[in-house]
C-alpha cells in the first residue's frame, strides 16, 4: 500500500490504520520506521515533489519482493511542505517472521533513500531552495536525486 499525503504525515493515525488493516492477517511482524524532519542548517523544513508513475513502478517492485518472501510494505509519504519536527516518511513491513520484517525494512528504507523519485528542497525564509549538491543522478532516468538525510 503506497499513500501520498499533502503536507506532514498524521504519524499515530496512519501506524494505527495500518495495524489495524495488518493485524487479522496472521503476520507475527509489525516493523515501522517514522521519518522526522530535522531542525539543521537553519532550515524551517524541507519540501517534497514526486514523480508518481516512477514512484509508483519502484514501489511495486518492492512489493513484489516482499511477497516472495509473504511480507507486505505500506508506504506513506509527504507532498509539499513538512516542517521540522514532524514526519514526511513512513514505512512499514509486517511478515509472518520478525527477521524477514526487520530486513527488509532497512533494505526498503535504504533504496528509499538512494532511488526513489521524490525530491527533497530546504525551507528558508519561508521559500525552497533546492540543494543541488547534495544531489545525485536518479538511476535509470537521467533525473536529479536530492540526497540529504530527513
Amino acid at each position: 500500500m503506497l499513500e501520498l499525503h499533502a503536507g506532514s504525515l498524521h504519524v499515530e493515525a496512519i501506524l494505527a490504520s495500518w495495524y489495524s488493516s495488518m493485524k487479522d492477517k496472521n503476520y507475527g511482524a509489525f516493523i515501522p520506521f517514522v521519518g522526522i524532519v530535522r531542525d539543521e542548517d537553519g532550515i524551517e523544513g524541507l519540501s517534497f515533489d514526486i514523480y508518481e508513475p516512477i514512484l509508483n513502478n519502484w514501489f511495486n517492485a518492492w512489493q513484489a519482493k516482499a511477497k516472495a518472501q509473504n511480507a507486505y510494505l505500506l508506504m506513506a509519504h509527504s507532498k509539499g511542505d513538512v516542517l521540522n519536527h514532524t514526519s514526511s516518511y513512513i514505512a512499514a513491513v509486517v511478515s509472518p517472521k520478525r527477521k524477514v520484517a526487520l530486513k527488509m525494512i532497512n533494505d526498503f528504507v535504504e533504496d528509499f533513500k538512494a532511488n526513489a523519485p521524490i525530491w527533497k528542497y530546504d525551507i528558508i525564509e519561508g521559500k525552497r531552495v533546492y540543494a543541488k549538491e547534495r544531489s545525485t543522478a536518479l538511476q535509470g532516468h537521467g533525473l536529479l536525486k536530492e540526497t540529504h538525510e530527513s
